[in-house]
């Protein structure tokens, strides 16, 4: 009786872990395709993964607003490193202005991705935020306890007043303005701010708010080595000069690790030299390609990484005759496994065949190739297509006419995205693909890589729940084309705006729209999205609204009010019908009396992702101890799994590697 009572409980406990993390039974009809939100955690690196996991780890109950607001500083401080910035071209700015973009595929930015950076985190635990364009920086502050509070996460400091509370932009404008008034002749210079800091001069005679710095060193340039107390000096200066000036962001994307049957991402705890934007659109991020010399307070905040810009690669080696791949293409119209070369095909060969396979990825592509063995027929063909815009629009990458194998060259094609979407179009009978194999180059940032450390490491594995994403973003300045996709890419209506900018056009009762369509392989669980957007006037703003009925009624998502120059909101939609697979997304605006506008948006569709389900999952470190190259292969046979590694020495990370058990 007891034997049979621990079945049923076990049963009953797998059953409700299924439940809770939507994976199919065993029993389905279709084997398991894809297994969704792969997460690996180490003990001793925190969890970062989303937004929600950035509060849980950091955010603690009982925290004071103070203890708060430096778990943000902190945040910013550890994951991004001063340096020319990434450019991704999606927002207005051009840089990465999105801090789980920051925290997980760069590690890197400006003073104005650290203000962006700040101002999202304080605004996601409910706080107000702005950020402000001083001398020649940028810098956010947030609100709370009645005061705004100074959080320079970009030269890594913070000063507070006599009553302990942390300063404010207007406080250090004051206390850097007296000074100078008290002290002519070194406003503005530099070389001259720093020989009066050094050895510690800056303490005993500089001002007293900034004596309060734990961030300079003891001649005054901060831990990175170059900014410091003279550069606050001259930045805090000429107050009558500095506005304040919103560093909108993007808010959406969610690491997913996502792994099919033959599918295997490798992140490295090293790079090749490979950077976003070694294309010549911006400058190379400095010296941490090559070394992590400027990061000493990264360390002391708890980074154990051996270095900062990590390249890694995403592989997927199509297993053309499983029944589990064709489960998990986006389209497989007249497709079938042949079980002889080709080993698949057209089902009815007097019918052309077409498969669609879809690339997401959680870390930016830098290459992409496709290599495939073909196999043609008698007058047949196999013509290949890329769309980057969520199949709306295709682009043929060659026609081959001959059997043979070929490479296909994707980098100019996918470079700077995170999803793509390969078409093979085949035409003639015993015409098909015996092999097909899709290799990139990604970048990650090494910081939040659950790493180990000598002795014991406890890792902690989990997956689900089994969703997918469809992304629209595109930049509203169509100048950038073709370095990266515009708004009018994902095909919108524009109603009364122009497609830059969003900028209503006239100042009538109308105001302006931009409907976009969205359509997901499977049924759709929640709508996500928002901007960074301006409505000067009170009676301005902007309605984010979707209708699931074709246009006909509308269900809002969020507002974005006025009065404002610029401000950045996000929304979540959880009310959607049972059943829906398509929806329009729109952007409504009131009627223009000053100014309307959106600088930056971004719209996310969650479905439950078709054939998704749980499979045991690899999971492979490799380190050097000593010299002498470890590995530890660890095969999780649930969705939520723990184990230990042991290191008997120091290791120096390499390479993790996630992949579906053979």
């Amino acid at each position: 009786m007891r034997t049979t009572r621990r079945l049923w409980l076990g049963i009953a406990l797998e059953l409700a872990t299924a439940a809770a993390f939507g994976w199919r039974a065993a029993a389905a009809e279709k084997p398991v395709g894809v297994v969704c939100n792969v997460k690996v955690v180490s003990d001793k690196v925190d969890d970062v993964s989303s937004l929600e996991d950035w509060k849980r780890s950091c955010i603690k109950d009982g925290m004071s607003n103070d203890e708060k607001a430096l778990a943000i500083w902190k945040t910013v401080v550890k994951y991004r490193h001063q340096t020319a910035p990434p450019n991704e071209f999606l927002q207005q700015e051009g840089n990465v202005h999105d801090v789980m973009k920051t925290i997980h595929v760069y590690g890197y930015g400006m003073c104005c991705c650290a203000s962006a950076n700040v101002e999202q985190l304080a605004r996601y635990i409910g706080w107000d935020a702005r950020g402000w364009a001083i001398t020649l920086h940028s810098v956010p502050e947030v609100y709370y306890d009645n005061a705004w509070h100074l959080l320079d996460g970009s030269l890594m400091n913070y000063f507070r007043n006599p009553d302990k509370s942390i300063a404010s932009v207007a406080d250090l404008q004051k206390a850097v303005g007296e000074w100078h008034q008290a002290n002519p002749g070194y406003r503005g210079d530099d070389a001259k701010l720093r020989k009066f800091a050094a050895k510690g001069n800056w303490r005993k005679a500089g001002p007293a708010l900034l004596a309060t710095s734990e961030s300079y060193t003891e001649d005054g340039p901060n831990a990175a080595g170059w900014h410091g107390w003279s550069s606050t000096m001259i930045e805090y200066d000429r107050a009558d000069r500095h506005h304040p000036y919103e560093y909108g962001y993007s808010q959406g994307y969610q690491l997913n690790i996502a792994l099919r049957p033959g599918e295997r991402l490798t992140r490295n705890w090293f790079n090749k030299g490979l950077h976003i934007n070694m294309d010549g659109s911006g400058e190379a991020p400095g010296n941490i390609l090559n070394d992590r010399n400027g990061l000493s307070l990264q360390r002391r905040l708890g980074d154990i990484a051996p270095g900062r810009i990590g390249n890694g690669t995403l592989e997927y080696e199509a297993p053309l005759s499983d029944p589990a791949f064709l489960a998990t293409a986006l389209a497989a119209d007249n497709i079938a496994a042949a079980g002889k070369a080709p080993a698949l095909g057209a089902k009815d060969a007097a019918k052309p065949g077409v498969l669609v396979i879809r690339m997401p990825s959680s870390y930016v592509y830098l290459s992409g190739e496709a290599a495939l063995q073909a196999i043609v027929g008698a007058g047949g063909s196999i013509a290949v297509s890329l769309s980057d815009n969520n199949g709306l629009d295709w682009k043929e990458l060659e026609r081959i006419t001959a059997t043979g194998f070929k490479r296909l060259d994707l980098k100019p094609h996918i470079y700077r995205r995170y999803d793509y979407r390969i078409k093979f179009d085949l035409s003639g009978e015993g015409t098909g693909l015996d092999s097909l194999k899709l290799t990139h180059d990604i970048q990650h940032s090494q910081c939040p890589l659950p790493a180990l450390a000598e002795g014991d490491n406890t890792i902690t594995f989990s997956a689900g729940p089994a969703e997918g994403t469809i992304t629209i973003e595109g930049a509203t300045n169509p100048d950038v084309k073709p370095k990266q996709l515009i708004a009018a890419d994902f095909h919108p209506e524009f109603k009364g705006a122009d497609h830059k900018q969003f900028r209503v056009k006239e100042y009538d009762e109308k105001g302006g729209s931009i409907t976009f369509p969205v359509e997901t392989p499977g049924d759709l669980v929640r709508l996500r999205g928002g901007a960074h957007y301006r409505a000067r006037d009170k009676r301005e703003g902007w309605m984010l609204q979707a209708s699931f009925d074709d246009g006909k009624t509308w269900a809002e998502i969020g507002k974005l009010p006025g009065p404002t120059p610029g401000n950045t909101k996000y929304f979540t939609l959880e009310s959607v019908p049972n059943g829906t697979r398509k929806a329009l997304v729109r952007f409504q605006s009131t009627r223009q009396y000053n100014t309307l506008c959106i600088f930056d948006f971004r719209i996310d569709a969650d479905y439950a992702a078709p054939a998704a389900g749980f499979r045991p999952v690899k999971i492979t470190y490799v380190w050097d101890e000593a010299g002498a190259e470890k590995r530890d292969a660890h095969v999780a046979q649930s969705p939520k799994d723990t184990y230990t590694i042991k290191c008997a020495a120091a290791p120096l990370m390499k390479s993790i590697v996630l992949e579906l058990a053979e």
